[in-house]
């Protein structure tokens, strides 16, 4: 299940038609304060070479109680090179390098590869934490509706995933973005799936521009690991 759900985050298994709309009238101060925020979170990580940073998991499943809890760190380099580590309650590796993917598993002792392209519709939510392409183009962006602020009083953004004609994903409903004050790093993302389902990713203690090198995304594998390769994903 979480696998799923990064996969998601890094674009895989995201498009499909919207279906989400607001339930109350947006002022247009509201949207003024949006583009505003969005400006500077585009600026932020088109300044970033590369990041990395502490995540907490939180997966609210339809028709269970207790959520599904999980954390790791994150590392993030330009361009087009991603590892998602989870350290809790079990080890579980996810390396991104352009349109290659690898999922390693040590307690199954397995690795599973294959292509971003071939398993999504689109990469945008993978640009929007590499910060590679402007949120406007893959986006409707609107005001949260409610409260629809965030630690400082910033406005949260409302992502909802443009249609590009693909049948591929037709799971997800809209995206949720908090930025930290100042930084305008991304501080929280929330997924709300069409089946109910909400998985919400904190982010913590982010270093950006620290001179990564590339040791964190290659994969050493032990001799005795399985290699599999993955099955392209796609509507039923």
């Amino acid at each position: 299940m979480k696998r799923r759900f990064i996969l998601s985050l890094a674009g895989l298994l995201l498009f499909g038609v919207p279906a989400w709309a607001a339930d109350e009238p947006i002022d247009e101060q509201a949207r003024k304060e949006v583009r505003e925020v969005v400006k500077r979170l585009q600026a932020r990580y088109e300044k970033t070479k590369d990041l990395q940073a502490d995540f907490t998991q939180k997966t609210l499943i339809e028709g269970f109680e207790r959520p599904v809890m999980s954390s790791g760190k994150v590392y993030i380099k330009k361009p087009g090179r991603l590892r998602w580590s989870y350290l809790n309650p079990a080890v579980e590796d996810i390396y991104v390098n352009r349109d290659d993917v690898k999922v390693y598993v040590p307690e199954h002792k397995q690795v599973m590869i294959g292509k971003l392209t071939q398993m999504a519709s689109s990469k945008a939510p993978l640009e929007l934490l590499q910060g590679a392409a402007r949120l406007d183009e893959s986006f409707d962006i609107e005001p949260t509706s409610g409260n629809g602020k965030g630690v400082g009083g910033i406005r949260l953004l409302t992502l909802i995933p443009k249609h590009n004609g693909s049948e591929s994903g037709k799971t997800l409903q809209r995206i949720v973005v908090e930025v930290f004050p100042k930084t305008y790093f991304i501080r929280t993302v929330s997924l709300y799936e069409l089946s109910g389902n909400v998985s919400t990713f904190e982010f913590s203690a982010p270093q950006a521009n620290v001179g990564m090198n590339d040791e964190p995304f290659e994969l050493k594998l032990p001799s005795d690991v399985e290699v599999v390769k993955a099955p392209v994903l796609s509507a039923p």
